[in-house]
């Protein structure tokens, strides 16, 4: 071995990339790149959720502008980082996922420098929306970066414990921002990502190394990439403004069809280029296929039972808000631990077993919720119990996912294959918050109100488990298909 090879730090390329002459020793251990894109993806999904915090102390800094101005401090960094993600990803495999990855991360932390400098609401929405887009760029290259980086055997719980750290962060996000935000302004919810964003960007720069598809000189479908961006922005822009009263019900619905139809236009085009955003051909294999549409359905639950906390927490038990966030801190933690035990079940034995386990599970924390806690605060016996049974069904539903959709792509479509998994979970995520304003958007809630909530998370969890019933990424159907991952054909 050389001495550069002595100072590498993940496995060697999957057939089908090109690595930088630097590139490293499968004996390395492959755990300093996770911590370093982990770092990042914390960031971007904690600042997701932190804001939610932040809405009342931003009224009181902006108080010039309307709830509907400020809305847009929140849903434009959705709708962006939403119709971003795939075109991000394509990016991310054709011009190198470090790169994409460091500029991601630079852009993501330059944009929270703006934010809180933001002396007006246009200047604070105009950095979200470059935030949006630097936290769309490093996401799907973070995933592939993992992938590229673990040897088969231990990607199985490389990906669940990455998708935990997304998944702990969005929910410590709005307990963390009401403690910062009360204790030093709202703006240092953004500055809260610089040092750690530089400090990623520096370990980034000088452990991780440069992997790409081999594109053969095939330029970057940018008519895809306008289509999917059009489509994904005006559906989600549809669902967010769903229940403002600025947006009629015909622009809402002007701007759903404006969205299918572009959506549309993508499919027909991605059937026909000769290299297409996303190769269609990933989808004739069913656990790819099923597994998005599971992250769909488990992700419309996830932000309705996050959010319907929120709701129940203030409006029938009165807490304060970091009161709430407190009581909800147990759920989240459950997530680290489970989706580590998960990771190793599911090398060994795939993730199907995982995800009919812990969308019942689930289902069966709903169903707690539905009928035991009442309109008298009573945490430890009504409520606790609950939130560590949804936090163990998250642990192993939401990390399984990301790694069943990711197991068995061919390696030049990582980035681009978990970017669609991201943003159909994004988008899950946008349906689930208007469906729980429209079910308890009343100033005046009652405890019944809370019910349909409930019905309808029991109804997504299980509707998660049957979407799983053919999902097979048993080791051997891995193994198989990597034996055919030279062509999207054996995906």
């Amino acid at each position: 071995m050389t001495h550069r090879d002595s100072h590498t730090t993940s496995a060697l390329p999957a057939p089908g990339e090109q690595a930088s002459p630097g590139m490293p020793s499968a004996a390395a251990s492959p755990w300093p790149v996770f911590w370093v894109v982990s770092v990042a993806v914390f960031l971007v999904s904690m600042d997701g959720t932190m804001l939610f915090a932040a809405f009342s102390a931003l009224r009181a800094g902006f108080p010039q502008a309307t709830p509907a101005d400020l809305s847009w401090v929140l849903n434009a960094y959705t709708v962006v980082y939403a119709a971003m993600l795939i075109p991000a990803g394509g990016l991310a495999d054709r011009r190198g996922r470090k790169k994409v990855f460091l500029g991601g991360v630079a852009l993501f932390v330059a944009a929270s420098v703006a934010c809180g400098l933001a002396g007006s609401v246009e200047w604070l929405v105009a950095a979200r929306v470059l935030q949006a887009i630097g936290a769309a760029l490093l996401t799907p290259a973070s995933l592939s970066l993992v992938l590229a980086a673990f040897p088969t055997t231990k990607r199985a719980v490389a990906v669940s414990l990455w998708g935990a750290v997304g998944g702990l962060a969005a929910a410590v996000g709005p307990s963390l921002g009401s403690f910062v935000i009360a204790s030093l302004g709202w703006q240092w919810a953004f500055y809260l990502n610089v040092p750690v964003g530089i400090l990623a960007i520096w370990r980034g720069a000088r452990l991780l190394t440069e992997t790409k598809q081999q594109t053969n000189g095939r330029p970057l479908d940018l008519v895809g990439m306008c289509l999917l961006i059009a489509g994904i922005g005006a559906l989600a822009l549809s669902i967010v403004q769903s229940e403002s009263p600025h947006w009629s019900r015909h622009e809402l619905l002007g701007a759903a069809g404006i969205g299918v139809a572009c959506i549309i236009g993508f499919i027909v085009w991605a059937r026909s280029a000769s290299a297409p955003l996303v190769d269609l051909r990933l989808f004739r294999n069913p656990t790819y296929r099923y597994v998005n549409l599971a992250t769909l359905s488990f992700g419309i639950a996830f932000s309705m039972m996050f959010f319907a906390f929120f709701f129940y927490m203030s409006a029938i038990w009165k807490y304060p808000l970091p009161l709430a966030g407190l009581a909800m801190m147990p759920g989240p933690l459950m997530v680290v631990p489970v989706a580590a035990l998960s990771g190793r079940v599911a090398s060994r034995h795939g993730h199907r077993p995982l995800l009919l386990v812990g969308s019942l599970i689930y289902a069966i924390s709903a169903l707690w919720f539905l009928f035991v806690p009442g309109v008298e605060p009573a945490y430890l016996t009504q409520w606790l119990p609950g939130m560590l049974l949804s936090g163990v069904g998250v642990g192993m539903v939401m990390p399984s996912l990301s790694g069943a959709a990711v197991s068995r792509l061919p390696a030049d479509h990582y980035a681009v294959g978990g970017a669609v998994n991201q943003a159909i979970r994004q988008i899950g995520s946008v349906m689930g918050v208007a469906l729980t304003v429209l079910f308890l958007g009343s100033p005046s809630l009652q405890r019944a109100d809370f019910d349909a909530v409930y019905l309808c998370h029991i109804g997504l969890a299980l509707l998660t488990a049957a979407l799983c019933l053919p999902v097979n990424t048993s080791p051997a159907a891995i193994a198989n298909s990597h034996a055919l991952d030279a062509s999207p054909e054996g995906a």
